[in-house]
């Protein structure tokens, strides 16, 4: 009886496990890879095979968890439906052609922790909506063509460890919200056109460990509590509009990898740093899978 039973159990088991993806999940399947051109990707669909044969999709108890299309020839824009795949946790898009915005519904996507889109043709506003993604580890969306101010809700993002929005044509101040982000490890807004201070509010990243902030029309001063970022290796801040480097005399030389500011303006403050340690980090060309 006893094995009649454990048998009777690894059979629902492995009918949970290879489970059907519903009806809802495969048509949003293939809207993205209609509005994607799918049938020009480097590597397609079998359309007529299971869902979890496709490339790049992982499929557990039935459901549609993760997209990894990276570097596959899509083209297009991305379909509304994506918000559609509610158990979606990894979304990797990136060095690819996409076109239009970022759409309102892949905040729907609440259990997502990676969300990749950088190396595109990405434009319009970066959605407010995407606050409320509290499970977003990492938001990846530097080289593409976003405009508009960074939101606010980001800060609500309780989870996020990397931040990149570089090279793009973001505008305004940097939110003050992004103080909040208590688990942030790398932040990344070079090569936009921000404006204003840097607020002091992110002198509470105590786990930032990369901060590049070059090429914009930041302005001001370097705030004091810049001293409390203990974890901080790379720095960048060049080619911008700051008055006053005081704020990182506060700062370990020594922890730093990185570090790039406007010497011409400091170089009476910080002659014990070691130029030979400075480069540009490479935050604009990151060619990596995902796992």
């Amino acid at each position: 009886m006893k094995r009649v039973l454990l048998l009777f159990t690894v059979i629902i088991l492995g009918q949970c496990l290879h489970a059907q993806v519903s009806e809802r999940e495969k048509n949003a399947l293939l809207d993205l890879y209609s509005a994607t051109n799918g049938e020009s990707w480097d590597k397609g669909w079998n359309l007529h095979a299971p869902v979890e044969t496709w490339h790049g999709i992982t499929v557990k108890v039935g459901h549609v968890v993760g997209i990894n299309l990276f570097r596959n020839n899509l083209k297009g824009n991305l379909p509304p439906s994506l918000g559609d795949l509610e158990q979606l946790a990894q979304l990797n898009l990136a060095f690819n052609s996409l076109e239009g915005t970022i759409p309102i519904s892949i905040s729907n996507l609440s259990e997502l922790k990676v969300l990749k889109l950088e190396m595109n043709r990405l434009e319009g506003e970066i959605p407010s909506q995407l606050g409320d993604m509290t499970a977003l580890e990492k938001f990846t969306v530097f080289n593409n063509f976003l405009s508009g101010h960074i939101p606010e809700s980001l800060g609500n993002l309780c989870n996020l460890k990397d931040l990149n929005l570089s090279s793009n044509n973001l505008s305004g101040s940097i939110p003050y919200s992004l103080g909040e982000l208590s688990n942030l490890e790398q932040l990344g807004l070079f090569d936009n056109q921000l404006t204003g201070a840097i607020p002091r509010e992110m002198g509470r990243l105590g786990k930032l460990r990369e901060l590049v902030l070059a090429n914009n029309e930041l302005g001001g001063a370097i705030p004091k509590e810049f001293g409390e970022l203990a974890s901080l290796q790379v720095l960048q801040i060049q080619n911008n509009n700051i008055y006053s480097f005081d704020g990182l005399e506060n700062m370990n030389s020594g922890q730093f990898l990185v570090l790039d500011y406007d010497k011409g303006k400091g170089e009476n403050k910080f002659k014990d740093f070691n130029a030979n340690m400075t480069k540009m980090a490479d935050t604009k060309f990151e060619d990596e899978m995902e796992e």
